[in-house]
């Protein structure tokens, strides 16, 4: 039975919109899957919001690692099993919405490394990925504010090759998948019209809000 196959009876099967939602650092990505969340908690739907680094950071603590970004220097292999066991956890969530917080690429010591390779996608069994992305110079402007996270900055041609990859990463996980992807812009000042954009979509046939 092929993959796609196998998506499709599972989806028959389950209520639950499984969404990934990606972004290179700095897209705001996580403040935008917040909003959206709360509109769609306000309208009544049960939704949970997994941040894939953090479960992987909670895995990870036999590493004696002391942040979540020191995990970019761990190994491929290290890197694979904690998204294993992981994507088995996200895989049990139910409700209305599951939105899954995670990275289309992860820039490790031997190049970058997939944050959703196939064999997540074949356990977590998303039904939509979305990308969150922004201008390059307004992603640059927002990790150089960042102080809460030690991130190495990097020149601006350097987030344009970032958002160029995760383009055409996103487009092979939904070949893979079978499930739709979309981009949306998150510009300065627009926070609540990428949330409302992001809240509606999901919410598709069900209504707007």
């Amino acid at each position: 039975m092929s993959i796609c196959l196998n998506w499709r009876l599972y989806l028959v099967e389950s209520n639950t919109k499984r969404v990934i939602i990606v972004g290179i650092p700095g897209v705001g990505k996580t403040t935008v899957i917040s909003r959206a969340a709360e509109f769609l908690r306000q309208k009544g739907h049960n939704t949970t919001v997994v941040v894939f680094g953090s479960l992987m950071f909670e895995e990870s603590k036999e590493m004696k690692l002391r942040n979540r970004d020191e995990m970019r220097k761990l190994s491929v292999e290290e890197q694979r099993r904690l998204q294993d066991k992981v994507a088995n956890r996200i895989a049990t969530i139910k409700g209305d919405f599951v939105i899954i917080d995670t990275h289309l690429l992860i820039n490790t010591d031997e190049g970058y490394y997939p944050g959703i390779p196939m064999h997540l996608l074949e356990t977590i069994k998303p039904t939509n990925i979305i990308m969150i992305a922004a201008d390059p110079q307004e992603i640059l402007n927002r990790r150089k504010k960042d102080e809460s996270r030690k991130r190495d900055i990097r020149p601006e041609i350097d987030v344009q090759n970032e958002l160029d990859i995760s383009r055409v990463m996103i487009a092979c996980c939904s070949v893979v998948s079978g499930c739709p992807f979309l981009t949306i812009m998150n510009n300065n000042n627009e926070i609540d019209k990428a949330a409302l954009t992001l809240a509606n979509v999901l919410l598709g046939d069900t209504g707007t809000i």
